[in-house]
């Protein structure tokens, strides 16, 4: 998961990109990164490991001269954590400076990377965003956009990409349309990004979000809608709802905040908590979830936990030390709110269980009589391969231990998942098709073996396997 940004036709759009970035500083904690075009096509790049805040200042942004800027922030779900994988990938193509941002997860590129590596091709680092700039460069395509439309169609799996060729933009997302791009307009300009709480931080206006397949081409603040790419059946990711997206984007066409307050309704009908005396959240994503839950129960709506902003999200560290070291600094529990009552903690989903053991762990020592724990998803019983970094399904605690187990090793008094229907119910599944492989196990593509593999290649990869 990770989030981009394009800006075209705005004066010092660096610095615009700048600031959508720390709109979607949420879809990616690894590694930022801006590429910036002048008006002679002059491409300057600045990249750095950490957060935007780590990476940028008023030094850099000034040597990022231009009105075209793609900017990126990076979570690795495929190749390692280092310098070489961070986006946007720039290089010098005989159409021009070629500058890409991706956002999702080819699942086939490890066969293509042996292919074009036994053909010569060098890579310099283990991202698949990679294997798209060589298919780019050498395809036989008459037009850059033949030439981009010639390397989408070798490739499978999920991306939203943000394309710069000179001067030229371009936005495209794959026809199953697993991850959201929005296009919006600031003055004579436009800006394309993944979620529409960027274009609201700079001041654009929405005017769209691109469909499954959609390709457009943007230039002198113009989008060109271009012919689409190959029909494939509809999945939307549903836990961009769940748990990625920001509250206040719209995502796929929906308030997100409205479906967690919807998750959590539906929750309070499948798995009521009547012993509970108040319920509160597990911050921030499952905020609206607990008020949903309040509202369909009548149990008292309480701030039982405080997060501390100044921490990112525990789920996207790479490490489980990580995760689990970051809970204590992360949340505090509101002991006069907790002590002696029975809680009801709303959480919208439970992936590997440590942290949520550690929360627990938290909570009871803050005085509670009881915890329920209700989650506003099904459980995860099979690992993501489409932009989420769950690798193995070993690491999946819904798909190894069953609910009596797993409520056993979180120490609570009782666990309720809601239903897969009912998560999508919620969602909006009678006018979206969604991808729900990692709850329900049914796959939109076919998976190949090494995948697992080349998600945790090394950073330099230049011989065939």
């Amino acid at each position: 998961m990770c989030g981009i940004i394009g800006v075209s036709g705005v004066p010092d759009a660096a610095r615009l990109a700048y600031l959508g970035l720390y709109a979607l500083q949420h879809r990616g904690q690894e590694s930022a990164g801006i590429v910036a075009i002048d008006a002679d096509g002059t491409a300057r790049s600045h990249r750095g490991m950490g957060l935007v805040s780590e990476n940028f200042d008023d030094g850099s942004l000034a040597g990022l001269p231009g009105d075209v800027a793609v900017g990126h922030t990076r979570y690795s779900t495929t190749g390692s954590t280092v310098l070489a994988n961070a986006q946007p990938c720039s290089v010098n193509t005989r159409c021009g400076p070629l500058a890409i941002a991706h956002n999702g997860n080819l699942i086939n590129a490890g066969t293509i990377k042996r292919d074009l590596v036994a053909r010569g091709a060098i890579f310099t680092g283990s991202s698949d965003t990679e294997v798209l700039v060589h298919l780019i460069a050498r395809s036989a395509g008459q037009t850059v956009e033949d030439q981009i439309r010639d390397a989408l169609e070798q490739v499978d799996g999920a991306y939203s990409l943000v394309i710069t060729v000179g001067r030229t933009m371009y936005a495209v997302i794959d026809s199953r349309g697993f991850r959201p791009l929005v296009i919006g307009r600031l003055g004579e300009g436009i800006v394309v990004a993944s979620e529409t709480c960027a274009l609201d931080l700079i001041g654009a206006s929405i005017t769209c979000e691109l469909r499954p397949g959609d390709f457009v081409r943007i230039e002198d603040g113009q989008v060109t809608h271009l012919p689409r790419l190959s029909p494939r059946p509809v999945s939307r990711c549903v836990f961009e709802l769940v748990y990625f997206a920001r509250p206040d984007s719209t995502v796929f066409g929906k308030s997100v905040d409205a479906v967690r307050r919807e998750l959590g309704r539906q929750l309070a009908r499948e798995k009521p908590a009547p012993e509970g005396e108040v319920v509160f959240s597990v911050p921030d994503s499952s905020n609206a979830m607990a008020l949903g839950f309040s509202e369909e129960s009548g149990i008292k709506l309480e701030y039982g936990l405080i997060r501390n902003h100044y921490v990112g999200r525990t789920f996207i560290n790479p490490t489980q030390a990580l995760r689990v070291a970051k809970v204590k600094i992360k949340f505090n529990p509101v002991r006069e709110v907790i002590q002696g009552k029975s809680v009801v903690v709303v959480d919208d989903s439970l992936v590997r269980g440590n942290t949520s053991k550690e929360l627990v762990q938290m909570i009871r020592s803050a005085g509670a009589r009881e915890v329920h724990l209700r989650l506003g998803s099904p459980p995860i019983t099979g690992p993501c391969h489409y932009g989420i970094d769950t690798p193995t399904r070993e690491e999946l605690i819904g798909a190894t231990h069953s609910i009596e187990e797993i409520r056993e090793f979180l120490g609570v008094d009782s666990l309720g998942y809601l239903s897969l229907d009912g998560m999508l119910t919620a969602a909006g599944k009678e006018d979206t098709g969604f991808c729900h492989a990692c709850f329900s196990g049914h796959y939109p593509t076919t998976t190949p073996d090494d995948l697992v593999k080349l998600r945790h290649a090394s950073p330099l990869i230049a011989t065939p396997a």
